[in-house]
């Protein structure tokens, strides 16, 4: 097989991955949207965005610090608050 067919094949299969990338990216996104969505659901998204590299840093008032600020937990300790 030639360079030039190996360069084909490797192009095609790239073509093919990013697009099943793609696709999955944005199903996932409609499940993450939809009220209806599942922890099970909500964890394939994390995992898939984990496995991406994609982190985040929460900066003042974004949706990510507002999650952390209603966690049930004491900064200090690093413990779960009990609420009973």
């Amino acid at each position: 097989m030639s360079l030039q067919c190996l360069l084909n094949d490797y192009k095609n299969k790239m073509k093919k991955l990013t697009e099943l990338h793609n696709v999955l990216a944005t199903k996932l996104l409609e499940k993450v949207k939809d009220p209806d969505a599942k922890a099970s659901d909500l964890n394939v998204a994390r995992q898939f965005l984990k496995d991406n590299g994609i982190d985040a840093v929460p900066v003042d008032n974004s949706p990510l610090q507002k999650l952390i600020d209603e966690m049930p937990f004491d900064a200090k300790r690093k413990n779960p608050v009990k609420t009973n």
